[in-house]
């Protein structure tokens, strides 16, 4: 079950100086010289929760994969165009489609989760859509099988979904 974090929100730094200020530190050690290319061919689309650590949970290192962040881990437009020009572009010959556990955005229905966001925010959400679905597994599937039989990326690369465990760090191949 997923908790709403928001009434006990921290107050935000003023402006972005902390985050510019870590990005003068690690841009010391940066390791240049990288071309773009996913040199271990893989590219993972998974959810925007900041418990995953995408290259490590598979093994990975900077330059290896190209990561794609979504709520839910939900294949998206944008997402999709990504994919194809992964593939055609930047040498991806897999992907993986990794949800994980305790997530938000299969915590609710499209309509709870309207509710929820307007009497946080409120403000009317109208008929924005969230992308949420509490059949979790049902849309991983949906959104693997989407991939496979896209005629940009299907024939070029293999696509499998995950489940990724917060509790445990595992990842389970469910299709």
């Amino acid at each position: 079950m997923t908790q709403d974090l928001t009434s006990s929100r921290p107050r935000p730094p003023e402006g972005f100086a902390d985050l510019i200020a870590a990005n003068r530190r690690y841009s010391i050690s940066f390791p240049h010289g990288f071309d773009g290319i996913a040199h271990a061919g893989v590219l993972i689309l998974t959810c925007m929760d900041s418990r995953l650590e995408p290259l490590e949970m598979f093994g990975l290192f900077l330059g290896e994969a190209k990561i794609l962040r979504t709520a839910g881990g939900r294949l998206t437009d944008a997402g999709l165009a990504a994919m194809v020009m992964g593939v055609h572009k930047l040498r991806v010959n897999r992907i993986l489609i990794v949800p994980h556990t305790s997530c938000a955005a299969a915590s609710k229905t499209e309509e709870e989760m309207r509710a929820t966001i307007e009497e946080i925010a409120g403000v009317e959400v109208g008929d924005f859509r969230f992308g949420v679905d509490p059949d979790q597994l049902g849309r991983l599937r949906e959104d693997v099988d989407a991939v496979r039989a896209h005629p940009l990326i299907g024939p070029f690369a293999e696509v499998g979904g995950f489940l990724y465990n917060v509790e445990t760090g595992q990842v389970e191949q469910i299709c």
